[in-house]
């Protein structure tokens, strides 16, 4: 069924393909098949990380968000370093695509180490925590920033970029979906009741495919889009090019507040159906007995992806019916509305969690698509305004939006479970517990998120400013 689904969202974008551009289909899908591959990452670490640290490797609710908002906190540097040598980056192959190239190898590495569970004690534990968290997220960084920055190289066109980014985040909700897959399925099979081991050889797997995908990102792609030369000695001005871009700032902080958002959604959703849904006596009953007592956190996370890949088919159409930032409000006000809803819902009426998670989702998954493409116009604005292009500068807003975002929002999550008394491995969960639970999967996140409504107001970059940039961008290349 799910595989039928896929192919017929595959045929819907090649349909919308041969109605466009230089680009071909085969481009795009290879493009997507970078951020599959990133989310295959992404989508382990933010929904089963935090649960993976309290329940299986024993560690206390206060340590692990201590952590996860100390590791993010300092990629906001690591991803600014990133960006500026990724822009200083000089291959026969271009400044970006080779870093997908270079890094496939370490990030499906540090994938595995984040789940390995050495018998260590407490604190050797947490610093083994540290050490790969640190490890995994500079394998992140050097893959992604690079890999964001390339769709702003590889067309100019500010439609045609709003599509690839559709293409880009259906293959992302492609990668979460063989993440949640794998982790459902495989850790019980693989570990044959021993959930240590069952994550390990789970994460051998997907780290497999994660840089399988990354290299064909790589021999796919093109970069096209020409950028003034850049040298060591452009630091400063690049730097201050970016602080005084406005519509850079805005997309920092919009990048800031969904990434939260979601994060603190899909990390509490492990916690909400293990701990707070009844398993049992529903109708989704029999078709969760395949991922064990996971089975119906993984069939919602699932069918979240699915409807979120659908939901970028939508993304080009919508956006030239409201434009970028009239769409991004309304998928904000849409997706905070049902997510909020689902603190009034008891634990047996799952098939009213299903509705609402999807009604939510199907905003939540088109911020993404609008998000990297409007990065893509920020770039063209710096350009436009300084004569000057740092592409992954730019790009690395997105990769420090959601690695800070997650950190906050793992912090946050964690922070509201310590502060009704989580127990990670107690037998019973009070219902103190389950009052944290609730809210981190409801209100707390969908009042987090509508602050970026108030930043869209002051985004400075409309279709017609956009236009007016094209054309002038065009006429200078072309000169």
């Amino acid at each position: 069924m799910i595989g039928a689904l896929v192919k017929h969202l595959f045929l819907s974008l090649y349909i919308m393909s041969k109605a466009s551009t230089p680009i071909s289909f085969k481009e795009k899908v290879g493009y997507a098949l970078g951020d599959t591959a990133a989310n295959i990452a992404w989508r382990t670490i933010g929904p089963f990380l935090p649960i993976f640290y309290t329940d299986v490797f024993g560690l206390g609710t206060a340590a692990v968000a201590t952590l996860l908002f100390i590791i993010r906190l300092g990629d906001g540097i690591t991803d600014l370093a990133m960006g500026l040598i990724a822009d200083r980056t000089r291959t026969k192959w271009g400044k970006y695509r080779p870093w997908l190239l270079w890094t496939a190898l370490p990030f499906g590495v540090a994938l595995v180490l984040q789940f390995t569970t050495p018998n260590m004690s407490l604190t050797g534990k947490l610093i083994w925590a540290y050490a790969t968290s640190i490890f995994y997220t500079l394998a992140y960084t050097a893959n992604n920033i690079p890999y964001s920055a390339l769709m702003g190289v590889m067309t100019s066109d500010i439609e045609e970029r709003t599509e690839l980014s559709s293409y880009r985040f259906f293959g992302a909700y492609f990668g979460g979906i063989i993440a949640t897959i794998g982790v459902i399925a495989l850790v019980d099979f693989l570990g044959r009741g021993n959930e240590n081991l069952g994550y390990q050889y789970t994460m051998y797997v997907l780290a497999a495919i994660l840089a399988t995908f990354s290299i064909i990102t790589f021999f796919t792609t093109k970069e096209r889009v020409p950028a003034p030369e850049t040298s060591a000695l452009q630091l400063k001005e690049d730097l201050n090019d970016l602080i005084k871009n406005r519509a850079w700032l805005v997309l920092l902080f919009i990048g800031f507040v969904f990434v939260t958002y979601n994060i603190i959604k899909g990390s509490s959703t492990m916690f909400y159906f293990t701990h707070y849904v009844s398993n049992t006596n529903n109708v989704f009953g029999s078709l969760t007995n395949w991922g064990g007592e996971n089975g119906l956190a993984g069939l919602y996370l699932l069918s979240l992806l699915v409807i979120s890949m659908i939901s970028t088919l939508f993304a080009p159409f919508l956006t030239r019916v409201f434009g970028k930032v009239r769409l991004f409000i309304i998928c904000i006000l849409t997706s905070a509305v049902f997510a909020a809803a689902m603190y009034w819902l008891q634990p047996h009426e799952v098939g009213k969690m299903f509705i609402f998670g999807l009604l939510s989702e199907f905003g939540a998954g088109i911020m993404p698509v609008l998000f990297f493409a409007m990065l893509g116009d920020a770039a063209d604005y710096s350009e436009y305004k300084n004569g000057r292009r740092a592409t992954a500068l730019v790009f690395s807003a997105g990769t420090f939006a959601m690695k800070f975002g997650s950190g906050v929002a793992g912090a946050i999550t964690l922070a509201i479970l310590g502060f009704f008394n989580y127990d990670g491995q107690a037998a019973v969960k009070t219902p103190e517990m389950l009052e944290g639970i609730r809210l981190n999967m409801s209100i707390i996140p969908a009042v987090f998120v509508l602050l970026a409504i108030l930043a869209l107001l002051l985004y400075p970059l409309n279709k017609t400013k956009m236009e007016t940039i094209q054309t002038e961008l065009e006429r200078r290349r072309n000169n």
